[in-house]
């Protein structure tokens, strides 16, 4: 067992000793993944008050735009980890804890900087810079060996590109009139392509990308944009789809590029639509409207604790808020993901 240790960095082997697959995980994005790092924030975006979290530990709102876990908790909770990773804006982001990664997730950003600072929240510019500063808190615990083995050894993951889309681009005259969708996502794929390099020279060496949902699908993008129809818009889709076929094929070129790096495109859009499109067969009895509300239009703010309407029973729904998955589709989410990203957490 000694001369093992000697191979092992401790951080690696208490990780082992603790039943993780991996020592930790760092979270990007926005509010897909998001536990409450815009709850301080003077924005409109943000899920810190009930009937948020009504399900959750305790019954008890923590920004999470869900009534349970986020997928994110559940894909943490089958890697082994007994605790869920913290937004960094919070106070338990401190310590020991800071040990098994940090949330930087903040709702309504994305991969075009100019989304966030719409909506007041943190661009990926500034979650990278709350990486750089978590990574000198991080030495200063465990020092630069252990520090460099976390980052190397733990899993990035990052959920960005709804809010650019459905919060700014499809509403922002300044943009449509300005770009096609098509010229659009060339833009956010060269965000993107920035953003891994720059993970990849601060150390990040498994990481793992969510496609785009079915933009079209969500119940809010079909009050906005179906024109009375109750039915996914396929022009929302379509984008999605182009725009998830060109991070596929950026996302081999950067894996030719660097050849230390394990890049896995994670196909949330294929998984969630077949929840919607087959409820039946995943349990669920509601599609259209989510739980919240009406269910046709609310989220944040908008979902509270005076919403008439809203459900008593969110495992029957595929969506909490118009735009957000329930607990209960998390979980099939989560599975799937898990599946297609188990290549990240092998040696």
């Amino acid at each position: 067992m000694k001369f093992v240790a000697l191979l092992i960095p401790f951080v690696i082997l208490l990780s082992m000793v603790k039943g993780q697959l991996v020592p930790a995980m760092f979270i990007f994005g926005d509010s897909i993944v998001d536990v409450g790092n815009n709850n301080d924030l003077v924005t409109l975006v943000k899920a810190n008050f009930p009937p948020y979290g009504r399900d959750f530990a305790h019954h008890e709102p923590t920004g999470r735009f869900c009534n349970g876990k986020l997928a994110i908790d559940i894909i943490a909770e089958g890697l082994g980890f007994t605790d869920h990773q913290p937004a960094y804006m919070s106070d338990k982001a401190n310590g020991e804890m800071l040990l098994i990664g940090v949330n930087f997730a903040s709702a309504a950003s994305g991969y075009y900087n100019a989304t966030a600072i719409l909506y007041n929240t943190f661009s990926l510019s500034q979650q990278l810079e709350n990486y750089k500063d978590y990574k000198n808190k991080l030495t200063a615990i465990t020092g630069k060996s252990n520090t460099s083995s976390i980052i190397s050894n733990g899993i990035h993951l990052i959920s960005s590109g709804s809010s650019d889309f459905l919060q700014n681009y499809y509403i922002n005259p300044l943009l449509f009139t300005s770009y096609t969708p098509n010229m659009f996502s060339d833009i956010l794929i060269e965000s993107y392509d920035n953003f891994i390099q720059n993970l990849y020279e601060l150390g990040a060496r498994r990481i793992g990308v969510t496609t785009l949902p079915p933009l079209g699908c969500l119940p809010a993008a079909i009050t906005a944009f179906g024109h009375g129809s109750n039915q996914c818009v396929a022009r929302l889709n379509n984008n999605a789809i182009s725009f998830n076929n060109k991070l596929n094929h950026r996302s081999q070129r950067l894996k030719r590029r660097f050849s230390k790096l394990k890049l896995v495109v994670l196909d949330i859009y294929s998984a969630l639509y077949t929840i919607i499109t087959k409820p039946d067969e995943n349990g669920f009895a509601e599609v259209r409207r989510a739980c919240c509300g009406t269910g046709l239009l609310e989220t944040s703010i908008l979902c509270n604790q005076h919403s008439i309407g809203t459900c008593s029973n969110a495992s029957q729904y595929v969506f909490w808020d118009s735009f957000h998955p329930t607990e209960a589709a998390n979980k099939i989410l989560a599975t799937n993901l898990s599946n297609s990203g188990s290549s990240l957490i092998q040696p």
